[in-house]
C-alpha cells in the first residue's frame, strides 16, 4: 500500500531562527543554541567562524569570538513557530506540527486547491516569507518520513519514486542514533541496506522499534498525520468612533470590553493570569501592557487593570524621563489573554484566597504602575553571577520574576552554573551603584599592589576612601580573583577582591582593577 501524499514544510536551523525572533539576537550576528554546554544549532555566519554542532562553549568561543550564545529552550521554539503554522493554515487546512521548526499536511488538498503540488509548495512558501519574514522549504513526498527528508532539499519526490528515494539516505536519516552505529558496523550504510532485510528478521532482532524503523526505511509510512485543531482566538477588540481623549470615557469602554472577554474565556472553561492591553491612536500610534496576577483575573479585576492604564496613558504618566500620553486619542483597544489556563486550575490556598491586605498591595501597586509606568515599581530577583553587583536584577511588579542568570547565589543546587570566582556568603548587605574609588597602604605608607599573579606586595594596614581621613584595617581576607570574558578584548575585565574589616568596625567588599582600588559594598 501506498503511503499517503504529504507536504512537509520545514525551517532550516529553528532553534537559532527561534532565538533571533524571540530574544532580538540580529540576523547578521554568529549565533550557536547550547544545550547541556555543547552547540546543537549554529547560524550561517557561526559555521563561516568555524562552529559546529557538539562543540563546547568554551571551544565555539575560541573559534568564533564574536559568538552569540543562547540556551536551549524547547517551548521558546515552539512559541516561535506558532505564526508560521497559523500562515500555512491560512492557505491550507489540516495541519500537523511535526515539531518546531516542521510542519506537514496532507498533499492532495492544496494540489487541488493551488493548481498542483509544486505550485502550492512555491505559494506556501512565499506566503510564510511574506507573513513570518521566515524561510523555509517544502518537500513533497509518500508519507511524512520521506517527506521530511525531501524538505531539506527542498525536493518533490514523484508518486511511487519513495523508495528509490529513500534507498540513497543513510541509515542515520532514521534519527535513532544507537540503531544507526548498529546498523553500520553490520555494513548496511544506506536505508537501501537495510529495506533489503526480511521484516521478520528486524523484529526478532532489533525489536519493535527497529521494525518500525524497517517500515520507514522501505517508505511504508501509514501513520495518519496528527491535524492540530487551531487555536480559539479569544481577543476582544473595541473600535471607537470618536477617538477616546477622556478617561472617563475609556473607563466605560473598558468595563464594556473586560466583561466580553471574561465571558468569552468562561464559554470556553477558561481563565486568563496575564492581560495584554493594547491601544492604537487616530495617528495610527500603538501602545501595548502587559499586567500579571497571583490568581486568576476576573472581569472586575480585567476591568480594573484596564483602567488602570487607560488613566496613566491618557493623563500623560511617566515611564523614566520620556511622557508617555499619546499623540492622539484612541481609536482601538484590544484585550488580549495571556497566560491562559482551565478555570478550575488554579488552587486557593489553604484558608482560601489571597488576604485582604496582600490584594490591597498589589491593587495599589499596580495603580502606582498605570500611573507613572511599568519601571516605577520593581521588586529584586537574585541569580547567578560572580559579584554581588551582578547577582541582583530589578523585575518591574508583576512580571515574571526569572533571574537573567541562572544559579541562586545562596541555593548552590547541583546543576547550577558554579560561577568560578564568586565570593563566599555571607554577602554583602549594601551593593554602591558606582563602586568608591580609595587607596591602600601597607604599614609603612607604600601604596599596596596586586601583581598579575595576584601576589600581594604588602599586607594592607590602611584605607583611604576618597578624599577622607586614612582607616586602619583590622582584617583581611584575598585575593579572589575574576577574568570575564577573556576571549573579547573589548569587553574582557580581570579584577582581584578582598574583604576587610576597619577599625571603627565597618566591614567592606574591595575591589582592584587596572591598579585602582575600589569600593564595591559592605556588610552588616
Amino acid at each position: 500500500m501506498t503511503a499517503l501524499r504529504t507536504m512537509v514544510l520545514w525551517c532550516p536551523d529553528w532553534p537559532v531562527v527561534a532565538a533571533e525572533l524571540v530574544e532580538g539576537v540580529p540576523a547578521t550576528d554568529p549565533v550557536a543554541v547550547l544545550h547541556a554546554n555543547r552547540v546543537v544549532a549554529c547560524s550561517e555566519q557561526a559555521r563561516a567562524g568555524g562552529v559546529r554542532r557538539g562543540l563546547r562553549r568554551r571551544e565555539a568561543q575560541s573559534r568564533c569570538p564574536r559568538l552569540t550564545v543562547v540556551a536551549h529552550d524547547p517551548a521558546r521554539d515552539a512559541r516561535a513557530f506558532e505564526p508560521v503554522v497559523a500562515a500555512v493554515e491560512e492557505l491550507v487546512a489540516g495541519v500537523a506540527v511535526v515539531r518546531p521548526g516542521m510542519c506537514a499536511v496532507p498533499a492532495r488538498g492544496p494540489a487541488r486547491h493551488l493548481g498542483g503540488e509544486e505550485v502550492a509548495a512555491e505559494r506556501i512558501i512565499e506566503h510564510v516569507a511574506q507573513a513570518c519574514a521566515v524561510e523555509s522549504q517544502v518537500g513533497i513526498a509518500d508519507g511524512e518520513f520521506a517527506a521530511g527528508l525531501a524538505a531539506r532539499t527542498g525536493q518533490a519526490v514523484p508518486p511511487g519514486g519513495t523508495p528509490q528515494f529513500l534507498a540513497d539516505q543513510p541509515v542515520e536519516a532514521l534519527g535513532r542514533p544507537a540503531l544507526a552505529d548498529l546498523l553500520r558496523r553490520l555494513g548496511m550504510c544506506t536505508l537501501g541496506d537495510f529495506a533489503t532485510l526480511s521484516p521478520g528478521d528486524v523484529l526478532a532482532r532489533f525489536g519493535a522499534d527497529g521494525a518500525l524503523a524497517h517500515r520507514l526505511a522501505m517508505g511504508r509510512d501509514h501513520r495518519p498525520l496528527a491535524v492540530r485543531r487551531p487555536p480559539v482566538d479569544l481577543t476582544v477588540t473595541a473600535d471607537q468612533d470618536e477617538p477616546l481623549d477622556r478617561v472617563d470615557a475609556a473607563a466605560f469602554v473598558a468595563r464594556a470590553l473586560a466583561e466580553r472577554l471574561h465571558d468569552r474565556l468562561a464559554a470556553y472553561g477558561l481563565a486568563c493570569t496575564r492581560l495584554g492591553i493594547e491601544a492604537v491612536t487616530a495617528h495610527g500610534q500603538e501602545l501595548h501592557r502587559t499586567w500579571r496576577h497571583d490568581g486568576l483575573l476576573t472581569a472586575a479585576a480585567i476591568a480594573d487593570r484596564t483602567r488602570w492604564q487607560l488613566d496613566g496613558w491618557l493623563s500623560g504618566g511617566r515611564s523614566g524621563a520620556e511622557p508617555v500620553r499619546p499623540t492622539a486619542g484612541i481609536v482601538r483597544l484590544r484585550l488580549v489573554p495571556d497566560g491562559v489556563v482551565a478555570l478550575g486550575a488554579l488552587q486557593p490556598g489553604l484558608w482560601g484566597e489571597t488576604g485582604e491586605e496582600r490584594d490591597r498591595a498589589h491593587r495599589a501597586l499596580s495603580r502606582i504602575q498605570g500611573l507613572l509606568g511599568p519601571e516605577a515599581v520593581v521588586t529584586a530577583v537574585l541569580g547567578g553571577g560572580r559579584s554581588p553587583a551582578d547577582q541582583a536584577r530589578l523585575v518591574p511588579w508583576g512580571d515574571e520574576r526569572l533571574s537573567a542568570r541562572p544559579g541562586s547565589p545562596t541555593s548552590g543546587q547541583p546543576g547550577e552554573p558554579p560561577w568560578p570566582g564568586r565570593l563566599p556568603p555571607p554577602a554583602p548587605a549594601v551593593v554602591l551603584p558606582e563602586p568608591l574609588v580609595a587607596t591602600v597602604h601597607d604599614a609603612v605608607e607604600e601604596p599596596v599592589v596586586v601583581s598579575a599573579r595576584l601576589a600581594v606586595s604588602a599586607a594592607p594596614a590602611w584605607l583611604t576612601i576618597g578624599a577622607g581621613r586614612p582607616v586602619a584595617i583590622t582584617g583581611w581576607t584575598g585575593p579572589w580573583p575574576v577574568d570575564e570574558r577573556w576571549w573579547d578584548p573589548a569587553e574582557a575585565r580581570r579584577r582581584a577582591r578582598f574583604q576587610v574589616c576597619l577599625a571603627d568596625g565597618v566591614a567592606l567588599l574591595l575591589a582592584v582593577e587596572g591598579g585602582r582600588w575600589l569600593v564595591e559594598a559592605s556588610y552588616d
